[in-house]
């Protein structure tokens, strides 16, 4: 079976699945089930210089496995996180990254204390870019442990931002946060459907995966550097797409909030046995290997098309979704193609769920 056991700045984990910093991460007791469950390391609620005191509501349902949010960061203060909450889940076998936002100020107040309760690594978040470097250097004087810089996908220049941060310190990154703001609407009240300002909110979950996935490949282009992939990871394939875009360790948070914490343990299983499948001897030897493919040119060498009748079920998806009506697929499964119309978009194979109809670009769905 292969190995799922990571090196994140020189620290094992048991596992590269990290509890993101989220409303499952509210306490000690939360990030020892976490760690109990089977991930490999937990991150605090974000700890401020006061305690957050939240909208209401603010989490609502958007989507299959997709969150908006209007929380703020940790409703306990940080006196009751660096006295209580990091040392309980340490005294039980945690491995604590307590996250520390949101300014340069707060990261000279806080980092210390943090780092003396316990926590095995700190990981810095911040609303405004600009703010991080001084926040990395305020925290690097201050102390020991290992220290991630948390980035946003609505920063414009992602792999600029992480040379600064790398710069200035920065053991490794977590790429990326949540996405926003975004809205919904109750139709039939006609009100915003988050009790947070406008009923603006933060965009999390399945929804966000190709955004982050496009910030890991950036980023893991431009720098050498560890990075923790957080943001729409919520089964095995989706952990090995991170991987493979440069991930060093996946980070989880909406999915674990929608399954639990159980998640964990079944991550693992089955990471572990999809890159076996796939001829992965570890978690390491998957990360990064989808960089030598992404090319700055296009790809313009014309779809050639594989089908395999005895796979399959006549779903019909692949002729009722072509947008140019280019395939039919008889009764006996003997399957036509307009080659007249049809544009190599490759959206059929993308949705053939039995790998029916594969290409020479694309190997089966999506």
């Amino acid at each position: 079976m292969a190995d799922i056991q990571v090196n994140l700045c020189g620290r094992a984990l048991k596992a590269p699945f990290i509890l993101g910093s989220g409303p499952l991460s509210y306490s000690g007791a939360s990030l020892v089930a976490a760690c109990e469950a089977g991930a490999g390391a937990a991150v605090t609620k974000t700890l401020r210089a006061r305690p957050a005191d939240n909208p209401f509501p603010h989490m609502v349902a958007a989507g299959p496995g997709t969150i908006i949010n209007g929380e703020k960061w940790a409703d306990l203060t940080a006196e009751q996180w660096i006295n209580e909450e990091i040392p309980y889940a340490k005294a039980r076998g945690a491995v604590v990254i307590a996250s520390v936002g949101h300014t340069p100020e707060e990261a000279r107040e806080l980092v210390e204390p943090v780092a003396r309760a316990g926590a095995d690594f700190i990981e810095l978040v911040s609303y405004r870019e600009d703010t991080m470097v001084p926040m990395l250097e305020e925290t690097k004087k201050r102390v020991n442990i290992p220290v991630l810089a948390k980035m946003s996908p609505n920063w414009p220049d992602l792999p600029g931002a992480a040379g600064r941060f790398l710069a200035a310190g920065a053991d490794a990154l977590t790429v990326a946060d949540s996405y926003g703001p975004v809205l919904r609407l109750d139709i039939r009240t006609a009100r915003p459907v988050l009790g947070s300002p406008y009923g603006f909110g933060w965009l999390t979950g399945a929804a966000l995966k190709p955004i982050t996935l496009r910030c890991v490949a950036e980023v893991a282009l431009a720098h050498k550097a560890a990075i923790v992939g957080l943001g729409g990871v919520g089964n095995a394939e989706d952990a090995v797409e991170m991987l493979l875009a440069g991930a060093t360790a996946i980070g989880v948070c909406t999915a674990a909030i929608n399954k639990g914490v159980k998640i964990f343990g079944e991550l693992n299983r089955k990471l572990a046995a999809l890159l076996d499948e796939l001829g992965y001897p570890s978690v390491a030897a998957a990360s990064g290997r989808a960089l030598s493919h992404l090319r700055a040119g296009e790809q313009k060498e014309k779809l050639v098309f594989q089908y395999d009748p005895g796979k399959c079920n006549r779903c019909l998806l692949c002729v009722t979704r072509c947008p140019y009506g280019a395939r039919t697929l008889r009764e006996d499964k003997v399957m036509g193609l307009d080659e007249g119309q049809c544009r190599s978009c490759g959206y059929c194979v993308s949705l053939c769920r039995q790998g029916a109809l594969t290409s020479n670009y694309l190997a089966g769905p999506v």
